[in-house]
């Protein structure tokens, strides 16, 4: 069916920046949203960062305003720019879809973020 792959991952230094990308496959939706949860050794996922089809709408995590931002193409593919980054944002990323029904019910597999000092 859906099938959702990140990718763009890696480690960078303290300030420094990364672009993750979210290839979208198979069935599509054309309401709904794309968005971006992490995920901390040992912690909860947690919301990062969110795009509405709808409207075009944005939607970020306090911790992450300012410093990343989101878009999305015609394909529902997402990217997730990454910049300032600090130690707090190492994580295992995952992109999300919510195909219109009030929750994110496709997830790909995750891509490893690790910010060093």
């Amino acid at each position: 069916q859906v099938q959702l792959v990140e990718s763009g991952g890696g480690l960078v230094q303290a300030g420094g920046s990364l672009r993750l990308s979210c290839a979208v496959s198979g069935r599509t939706f054309s309401s709904g949203a794309m968005g971006w949860f992490r995920q901390a050794p040992g912690k909860e996922r947690e919301f990062v960062a969110a795009i509405s089809w709808s409207g075009g709408t944005t939607y970020y995590a306090d911790s992450v305003k300012g410093r990343f931002t989101i878009s999305g193409d015609n394909a529902k593919n997402t990217v997730l720019q990454m910049n300032s980054l600090i130690p707090e944002d190492t994580a295992v990323y995952y992109c999300a879809g919510d195909p219109g029904l009030g929750r994110f019910d496709y997830w790909g597999q995750g891509t490893q973020v690790i910010v060093s000092s």
